[in-house]
């Protein structure tokens, strides 16, 4: 078979090139310290490759969202903390403003003061993150959540929570509505809430009252005193309003049944006067804050001002407590929700590690085998150059 020296070449040229092109790849790999350049070279590696990068990428953007969702929840953890310890300070001043020992002007100031801590919550409530969205409005995190009307403070906000994805499989409350954290409590005892008339001109004072049947009320009662030892009950919550008892038997301190509730009024009534149960509702704390700041700006004067006093004191030391509650279970939820997504960090480290290894073990290179065949194969390819320079000599002019 005769070969041309054009065909020679060519055939060497191009199994040259090749040799060349197999130990410049070699050399890149060691530079490179990977095993895959181009998915040509390993395709099922390569797919598998890709596929844990997308995963392992998706894997530290939840570690982001982790960190944004932490951030947000610690700052209403910040927030309800201060605010636990100003209905704490409140709650004091009404202890305080029960001694006897105080006058109306005392009382006065002490209600200038809780004007200021009025002021101190609405602030609370409108924190926002810093980037003008704001921690307790829900989904409407540009609307300022509470605000000054002529009925008092309003809440602007609905009552969604902010979601995030934190996990493969969780998404995370980033927010609590201020409609549950400042609105959520609920007056009375939870079943029913028990007060005195305003106009009432005797000596009686109300206790909180109790349920045995734990069943809430469900229409709202009246004990109407006819004078210092007989009243009636009525249900005002039909219309007309119906007489459930009559002529009954006051003793002061013992327990009054309505309706399967159970309430104790303690000293002299008059004529007239009035204590009120109703279903237990829902009561913002601003509006508890209201109500308080109201009795200690009203004189009491005489028994009926001083049992006026002691009445609405022990209502806003009721609601307080239970706004108390309130926050402090919203609290509870964000120290969960906090803890979880520890959880989930060290959940998302072990991943991101497994994910690590198993991308390591497909593309990274094994340097001893590496280095082992780029050696055999620069010493082909010197092989290869040598013998083309021999048999590129090879002529018949050689020998003339």
């Amino acid at each position: 078979m005769r070969i041309s020296t054009e065909t020679l070449f060519e055939t060497a040229t191009s199994r040259l090139s090749k040799l060349q092109s197999a130990v410049a790849k070699m050399q890149e790999q060691i530079s490179t310290g990977r095993r895959i350049l181009t998915p040509s070279d390993d395709p099922v590696a390569a797919a598998r490759a890709l596929e844990l990068s997308q995963a392992k990428a998706a894997n530290e953007q939840l570690a982001v969202n982790r960190q944004s969702a932490r951030h947000n929840l610690s700052m209403q953890e910040q927030v309800l903390q201060t605010v636990t310890l100003l209905i704490q300070d409140v709650q004091s001043r009404v202890v305080s403003a029960g001694n006897g020992a105080l006058d109306n002007e005392q009382r006065q100031y002490m209600a200038a003061e809780l004007r200021g801590y009025l002021d101190d919550l609405l602030g609370l409530a409108n924190t926002d993150d810093g980037n003008g969205n704001y921690l307790f409005s829900g989904y409407q995190t540009s609307t300022k959540p509470f605000s000054r009307t002529a009925a008092g403070i309003q809440y602007n906000g609905d009552q969604g929570q902010r979601m995030l994805q934190v996990g493969p499989q969780r998404q995370i409350e980033l927010s609590d509505p201020g409609s549950t954290v400042f609105e959520g409590a609920r007056t009375g005892n939870g079943f029913f809430a028990v007060s005195a008339a305003a106009g009432n001109t005797g000596s009686g004072v109300v206790a909180i009252g109790s349920n045995s049947g734990n069943t809430p009320l469900t229409s709202n009662y009246e004990i109407r005193f006819t004078d210092a030892t007989t009243y009636d009950v009525y249900d005002v919550g039909t219309v007309p309003e119906t007489q459930i008892s009559t002529g009954n038997a006051y003793v002061s301190g013992e327990q009054i049944s309505v309706a399967g509730m159970q309430v104790e009024i303690t000293g002299t009534p008059e004529d007239g006067d009035t204590f009120v149960l109703e279903p237990s509702r829902r009561q913002s704390l601003f509006t508890t804050l209201e109500n308080l700041i109201g009795v200690l700006e009203q004189p009491a004067t005489g028994a009926s001002g001083q049992a006026a006093l002691a009445n609405g004191l022990a209502a806003a030391s009721r609601d307080l407590a239970n706004s108390l509650d309130s926050v402090l279970s919203t609290r509870a939820s964000l120290g969960a929700r906090l803890h979880e997504l520890d959880s989930l960090d060290q959940q998302g480290e072990d991943r991101d590690l497994q994910y690590e290894k198993t991308l390591a073990e497909l593309q990274e290179l094994d340097y001893t085998k590496a280095i082992s065949d780029l050696t055999k194969q620069s010493i082909i390819l010197e092989a290869a150059q040598q013998s083309f320079v021999k048999t590129a000599g090879l002529s018949l002019f050689n020998f003339l």
